[in-house]
């Protein structure tokens, strides 16, 4: 019997940086075994393009991806439910877990300091996957 994938919600304001590359981490480490969404509470509409460029050094498509509000993610509860760094401006969600962690918004780094908080995000969400097993 196989387990459930972990469903595992990354929220910020705009859902247009920070939350993007987290899903886009989690997808791409943790397999088939997570379900990764990303949601804004208020978003921009759009992924910024300097995530996109950044994250295809990754190797990874964000240019795929849409900016979305929390009402267009599955109403489940999620087994972990990440904040970036947004407050109280998050609204909750059902999570067994949740977390804030406190990331700086890249949007108007230079680009040695947006590759700093992406590779800061992608160590995160790998040691989030770990303790979610």
């Amino acid at each position: 019997m196989t387990a459930e994938p972990k469903r595992v919600l990354f929220v910020c304001i705009e859902n247009s940086n920070r939350s993007q590359m987290a899903e886009a981490f989690a997808r791409m480490h943790g397999g088939g075994l997570v379900e990764a969404y990303s949601s804004g509470s208020r978003p921009s509409g759009k992924v910024n393009p300097r995530a996109i460029e950044f994250m295809r050094e990754k190797g990874y498509d964000l240019a795929a991806h849409g900016s979305k509000p929390l009402t267009e993610i599955p109403q489940v509860e999620y087994d972990a439910a990440i904040t970036m760094g947004c407050g109280d401006e998050c609204p909750m969600v059902r999570a067994k877990l949740r977390e804030d962690w406190g990331i700086p918004d890249p949007k108007e780094l230079p680009p040695e300091g947006f590759r700093e908080v992406r590779d800061l995000i992608e160590r995160k969400v790998k040691e989030l996957l770990a303790r979610l097993g």
